[in-house]
Formats: C-alpha cells, sequence, structure tokens
C-alpha cells in the first residue's frame, strides 16, 4: 500500500468532547469521524484494524467449530414478544415500525432469531451439538452515548450461539467458547482477565466476562493473586470480616447524634472507627394479594465502610423486584427521617436482611428511629432478632477470597466479551425442542457468547498509548511496518532501495505501507507514531552510504542500524516475536 492512494487525515487537536484518550486518539488518528451522537463513521485505517480484529476471531470461531451465518440487524416484535425482553429491555432497545404498521426491532442481540431458526431446523438429538455465530451490526439506544467507540449506539459484535441436547453438552459447548476466547485475545496482544459474573438481562445460569486490563476501565474486577478465583465486582463474593459474632461487652445507650446523618458523622461525634458503625437502607416491595396492591419493608444493614452491591440484593429472596423507599414510606415505617434509621424499634413490621459482615458484629452503633439519636453498644438476640443474612456488599481490597486461598485485589478493566450458559432460558419460552433418545421432546440448552469487535480498538487503546499516540498490538495493527523514505523525489539511491525494498517485504507478506507523500521526517513519524504502526524503517542516504536501513519499534526509544541485505530477514524476525 502507497500512502498516496491510501486516505491519511490526521489532526494536531482532538475535539473537545472526546473524554478519554482511546476517543481522542482515533479522532486525532483519523480512524473514525462522528456522524450523530454514538454513531461514527470507520475510516480506512480504523477500519483495517476492525477487519483484523474479525479475521482471528473467524479463524478461532472457525477452529472451535462455529459454523457462520448472517442474521438481519431488523427483527420482528413478536420474537421478542415470546420472551418477554419486547418490555423487559425498555428504552435501550430501538423499535421501529414499517409502513403497515408492524413492530420491529433494531437488534442488540440476536437470541430470538437465532433461537427461532433452530427450532425450525433441529428435530433430532442426533443433530446436536450445533454452534452458529456472525459478525453484525447491532444498535442499543444508550441514554447517554460516550467515549467514543467505549459506549457508542451503533457498534459490530460477534455472537454465537450454542445448542446442545443436554446440561453436560451445553457447559462443554461453553468450556469450547472459553477457550477460543481465551485464544482470541491472547492473538490479539492485549492483557486481559475473564471473570465471574452476573448474566443481567441475557439470563442464564452462569457467565464469564472478558476485560482488557487498563486503570481507565469502568469496570471493577476481583481477584486473588495466590488462586484461580477472579470475579467482576457485581458477581464477587463478599466473606464476613469476622468468622464469628463476640459476646455483647456494653449496654445499649440511646445517644444524642444532632446533624448526623451519615455514618462517618456518626463515628466522628462519637469518636469511635468508622468499622464500628451500620447504615441501614429502607426498600419497598410492591407485591399484588388477592387482587390487592400491598406494600412490604424491607431493611438491609451493612457496616458503615462498606458499600450496596445492588445486583446481589435482587438476588436475595422476596426481593427480585425491589425499589428504595421513599420518603413518605421511610416517616410510616420507622417514624423518623432517613440518617437515623436502624433496626430497633420501628412503628411498622419490617424484614431486616444483615450483610454476613454486619450478622457477626456486636456492640455497634446504629439509627434510634428518632431525629438526632442513635443506639451504641447494640447487639443481636440481646436488643434485636436475629435477621436474614446475606451477602449484600461490594467486596474491598484485602477481604478473604471465597476460595480460602489467599485475599482478593482489585484491578479496573474494560468488558469486551461475555459468555452465558443460556440453559433454557429462550428455548422453553420459544418452544425449541428436540425429540431426545427416548423419543421425547425436550427443550434444547443453549449458550451464547459475545465480543465486542469494534470494542475491541478503544479498549486496546486504553491499554496501548503514549504521548506520540497510539501503540498498536502487531496482530491488529492497521499497518504492521511504515516504510519511511527520506527524499524519495529527489535522491535515486533512496528510490531504489524504497522500491526493492517495498517489493520484497511484500512479497514476504509482511503488511506494509509505504509512505511516499514527500513529507518532512518529523510530519511523517509525528502521523504514523500517532496512528500507531509498530514497526518503522527509514530508508536514507546517509544510511546507504554505510550499507544500513534503520529500523525503530514504536515503543523504542532509540533507532538501529540494521544492513541492507538483512532488513527483510530482520523484520520477519520482529513480526514473529
Amino acid at each position: 500500500m502507497r500512502a498516496s492512494r491510501f486516505f491519511i487525515s490526521t489532526q494536531k487537536e482532538a475535539p473537545s468532547d472526546a473524554e478519554i484518550v482511546s476517543h481522542q486518539l482515533m479522532m486525532r488518528a483519523g480512524m473514525i469521524k462522528r456522524l450523530g451522537s454514538g454513531i461514527y463513521t470507520y475510516m480506512p485505517t480504523g477500519l483495517r484494524v476492525i477487519r483484523k480484529v474479525e479475521a482471528i476471531v473467524r479463524e478461532e470461531m472457525n477452529k472451535a467449530g462455529a459454523i457462520e451465518l448472517l442474521m438481519p440487524l431488523v427483527q420482528p416484535a413478536e420474537l421478542w414478544q415470546e420472551t418477554g425482553r419486547w418490555d423487559k429491555m425498555g428504552p435501550e432497545l430501538m423499535r421501529v415500525k414499517d409502513r403497515h404498521g408492524r413492530e420491529y426491532a433494531i437488534q442488540p442481540t440476536s437470541e430470538e432469531v437465532i433461537t427461532d431458526v433452530m427450532r425450525g431446523e433441529i428435530k433430532s438429538y442426533r443433530q446436536l451439538p450445533l454452534n452458529f455465530y456472525h459478525i453484525q451490526t447491532k444498535f442499543r439506544d444508550e441514554r447517554r452515548p460516550r467515549f467514543g467507540l467505549m459506549r457508542g449506539r451503533e457498534f459490530t459484535m460477534k455472537d454465537a450461539y450454542s445448542f446442545d441436547r443436554d446440561v453436560a453438552g451445553m457447559q462443554a459447548s461453553y468450556k469450547i467458547m472459553f477457550d477460543a476466547y481465551t485464544a482470541i485475545f491472547t492473538r490479539f496482544g492485549l492483557q486481559f482477565r475473564a471473570v465471574a459474573a452476573d448474566n443481567g438481562a441475557i439470563g442464564g445460569s452462569g457467565s464469564h466476562e472478558f476485560h482488557v486490563i487498563a486503570s481507565t476501565g469502568e469496570d471493577a474486577l476481583v481477584y486473588c493473586p495466590t488462586s484461580d478465583y477472579a470475579a467482576n465486582m457485581e458477581a464477587a463474593e463478599a466473606m464476613p470480616i469476622v468468622d464469628a459474632r463476640p459476646a455483647p461487652a456494653e449496654a445499649l445507650v440511646k445517644v444524642s447524634t444532632p446533624g448526623t446523618v451519615k455514618c462517618e458523622q456518626v463515628a466522628a461525634l462519637l469518636n469511635l472507627p468508622l468499622d464500628r458503625t451500620v447504615k441501614t437502607i429502607a426498600l419497598t416491595v410492591e407485591k399484588e394479594v388477592n387482587g390487592k396492591q400491598t406494600l412490604e419493608n424491607w431493611m438491609l444493614l451493612l457496616r458503615g465502610d462498606h458499600e450496596l452491591n445492588e445486583i446481589k440484593v435482587g438476588k436475595v429472596a422476596g426481593l427480585s423486584g425491589y425499589r428504595f423507599a421513599t420518603e413518605a414510606e421511610i416517616l410510616a415505617c420507622y417514624g423518623s427521617v432517613p440518617g437515623y434509621l436502624g433496626p430497633i424499634g420501628t412503628k411498622l413490621p419490617v424484614t431486616v436482611v444483615a450483610d454476613r459482615t454486619v450478622a457477626n458484629m456486636s456492640d455497634f452503633v446504629c439509627g434510634a428511629n428518632e431525629e438526632g439519636f442513635h443506639y451504641t453498644g447494640a447487639n443481636w438476640v440481646r436488643d434485636l432478632a436475629e435477621p436474614l443474612v446475606a451477602d449484600l456488599r461490594n467486596v474491598v481490597e484485602g477481604d478473604a477470597s471465597p476460595d480460602g486461598k489467599g485475599v482478593l485485589t482489585i484491578e479496573r478493566g474494560i468488558e469486551v466479551g461475555h459468555v452465558f450458559q443460556l440453559g433454557t432460558a429462550y428455548s422453553e419460552s420459544m418452544k425449541a425442542t428436540f425429540l431426545d433418545e427416548n423419543g421425547k421432546p425436550a427443550p434444547l440448552q443453549m449458550g451464547c457468547y459475545g465480543i465486542g469487535i469494534t470494542r475491541i480498538l478503544g479498549a486496546a487503546i486504553e491499554q496501548n498509548f503514549d504521548d506520540k499516540g497510539i501503540v498498536w498490538p502487531t496482530a491488529i495493527a492497521p499497518f504492521e511496518l511504515v516504510l519511511c523514505p527520506m527524499g524519495y523525489d529527489r535522491s535515486e539511491a533512496v528510490k531504489l532501495e524504497t522500491d526493492k525494498l517495498y517489493a520484497e517485504l511484500t512479497a514476504a507478506g509482511v503488511d506494509v505501507i509505504f509512505d511516499d507523500r514527500g513529507l518532512r521526517p518529523g510530519q511523517m513519524f509525528a502521523d504514523w507514531e500517532l496512528i500507531g504502526v509498530p514497526h518503522r524503517v527509514v530508508v536514507g542516504d546517509r544510511g546507504l552510504k554505510d550499507g544500513n536501513l534503520e529500523y525503530q519499534g514504536r515503543t523504542d526509544a532509540e533507532a538501529s542500524q540494521v544492513p541492507v541485505a538483512e532488513m527483510v530477514a530482520f523484520i520477519k524476525g520482529k513480526l514473529a516475536q
């Protein structure tokens, strides 16, 4: 590829609305152009990266036995209504009508479509297992699109769907896809971590997320350095800080605590550690009983220095449809304004759920259900009934690992892939069955597996950049090598050697771009450092006089002199590393 026949459009400054490094650098490097909120045109350099990502994904998916097809972007509403996701997905699902008034979804994912296809195709257990995938445009109507390709509305995703006869088969297919994903991200040349995750809106029984490690990542990843335990913050299990509850050592005392609506304020006023305090979170669950709407009052108790994990709360029996209580509901139930609530002496019956750590506390501080007052020396059994106990909190650095093999640490990551064990979540609602070995109908056991193709670009840059620009891993760089001649149009020696080397590198299968634009060295180098091409060879009169060419890797502090005759072999060696 000659640069004069390609399209390069770099900028010195990023647009003011580019908030994070990857967005700024992709805009400056001319890889994407904003068309609308969360919608981008992929320019030639950006598209080359996308195609390389897709090629690696295809190779590994095919190697794993998955079969490629292509499902439509626009999907009939009836399919989504069968599974209940037409309403469950909410405003993120883009809905449109055709000229006849029929409703459609612009797909964010394709579980319904592939299940519809397979319920018409799979008749017998002899056809299983099967795994299909496609690479297709997706659309999610994000409330606040931001961060360029990291949280856009239109994006490209690879999604795959496996079909098996039983749970063991589904788990085997899941393992194959997990391993394929590990191979894919390894080939990308990115630092990544697979963590146990919550299934969210997709549903199913178990899942893992694949995260590219980056300090700017939105997600907190929890892992144990001395074991295999790893989970995202939503799914990470928080163990109790102490294994057993100490015996009470203090009397229950009601103390004046005016103007202290936060645990930090109470601890400071009473000159106590924050971890002696307990905070109360009031919830309401609306239920219909005998045709009438009723309200259930629930109370969550967390240690004062811990944070609530709302995903975990929704998994507590009875709390799947919870919401935070209104101030009017709090006054009616507790007789106090928020900030002074506690489990002792409520006006109305309340179901108390204590986090594991709080359940093992004694002599703790809690609200007294009276504005301006708290209790000190509160203890279970003596002062209030034993609570329901559940894991309600986010883990913190240094917590014990749930597998008992060390302590937890936390790092940031960017989710770029997710694998799910769906089970029969879709096949049962859509009546996708097959005849088993006994000739009886059984629901298909499913898995689904997604990779954010275009999101990979942003995540890779967030992990690999410096003050000059992008630092692409070679496997997904827009070009592997840039050939930079000094005075190509003025020196016959430079022209002859550059043309010869370009032809040899191309013949050797090197993805090389030859910058024949006639720019000054500083501008030429700056463009390719911004774009992030990992390898550069400079051809100049000075080096040729000594029989050398100049090589410099994108992250090398200095250039190296390489004999002209050895350069092609040298580059092939670099690319093979």
